[in-house]
Parts: structure tokens; C-alpha cells; sequence
């Protein structure tokens, strides 16, 4: 071990150094304990930098999308158009492929000309999932497009209002030169009004 005071090379069984005296047995045990967090402390650490690095990355992109005029409604809209079109798709490949396949258990030749009728038009299943997709399409371009407009107008209509009912709520400037006689006591003139409500009665 070395001194950190001297820098000499001491022994590890030594308490104090041979040559200034300082004392390496609490210097050991500060090492010991550092090692033991250090340890505990690099999984918690390394976890808090992943979520940290994850949580930094989305802001930024959702930055660069804000940026770039892309806003949360219009996200949706891409999200839906973009869902439309897979989902179409897939309609498309199941109906591909159950035609294919009832066309080659048709043509083997050991069903039924009743049954053949049925597994000849099985491939329209595959229709389902064309028709999701295409309405989810159509949302996404007119239906969504509609509704963020609407809510952009009437974000900027309440924008305006809540700015007018600022000016219109806000207090005038104090003036100073204006002074209220105070009276005596600070409960002195807390029952006036019971006074002029007694009155009215």
C-alpha cells in the first residue's frame, strides 16, 4: 500500500507509516468503503443513465418535430394513415393467399363440388382487414384533418378571448399619492356594515 501523505510503500499490515505517521488504517477502511459503494452504486447508476439517455432522446426528437411544424394531432393523423396502410395491406396479403391455397385444395380433387363452392369464395375474409384499412385512411386524411383544424381555431379564438378578459380584468396602476386614514383600531371599522344592514331592515 502507499502513504498518501509521503507516497513511501508501506506495508499492509501497518496502522501508521514508517516514515510520517499517517494513519493507514482509516485510509484502508475509506477505501473498503468506497469499493462497497462504488459496487452497489454502478447498476443504479448505469440504469438511472439508460433512462436518462431514453427520456433525452424523445424530447429531443419531440423538438425536432416541433420544430418542424409537426404537432401531436398531426402525428396522430400520420400514426393513422400509416396504421391504414398496413392494415390494408394485410387485408390484401390474406386474400392472396387464402384464394391460392383454396385453389390448390379445390384442385386436388378430394372435396366436395359443394364444399369447392364454399373454399372458392373463403379468400373474401381477406376483404375485412382491406376495408379497416382503407377507412382508417380516410380518417386520417379528411375526417382528423377536419378535427385538428377545429381544434386550432378554436385554440386561437380561445387565445384571444382569454387575452381580452386580461385586459379587460387587469388592475389600474397604484397611485401613490393616494393615503386611507387609518382609524384607532384595526377592528374599529369592521362592523359598519352591520350597522347599515340593521338600518335597511
Amino acid at each position: 500500500m502507499f502513504c498518501p501523505k509521503c507516497g513511501s510503500t508501506q506495508s499492509d499490515e501497518l496502522k501508521f507509516c514508517k516514515l510520517c505517521g499517517a494513519n493507514l488504517l482509516a485510509v484502508r477502511q475509506v477505501m473498503d468503503s468506497r469499493e462497497g459503494i462504488d459496487k452497489s452504486d454502478w447498476g443504479q447508476n448505469w440504469m438511472a443513465d439508460v433512462v436518462h439517455t431514453q427520456e433525452e432522446s424523445k424530447r429531443r426528437k419531440e423538438e425536432i418535430e416541433r420544430q418542424r411544424g409537426i404537432t401531436p394531432e398531426i402525428k396522430l393523423r400520420y400514426d393513422e394513415i400509416k396504421g391504414g396502410v398496413i392494415t390494408g395491406t394485410l387485408g390484401i396479403g390474406i386474400a392472396i393467399f387464402l384464394f391460392v391455397f383454396m385453389q390448390g385444395v379445390i384442385l386436388s380433387g378430394n372435396v366436395t363440388p359443394n364444399s369447392a363452392q364454399i373454399l372458392s369464395r373463403l379468400w373474401i375474409a381477406g376483404v375485412i382487414p382491406l376495408f379497416v384499412g382503407i377507412s382508417l385512411i380516410i380518417n386520417g386524411l379528411f375526417v382528423s384533418k377536419k378535427l385538428v383544424e377545429i381544434a386550432e381555431k378554436a385554440s386561437t379564438v380561445g387565445t384571444h378571448t382569454l387575452e381580452g378578459d386580461l385586459r379587460v380584468q387587469s388592475l389600474r396602476p397604484a397611485d401613490t399619492k393616494e393615503f386611507i386614514p387609518s382609524g384607532f383600531s384595526v377592528t374599529e371599522q369592521t362592523t359598519r356594515h352591520l350597522r347599515s344592514s340593521g338600518e335597511k331592515q
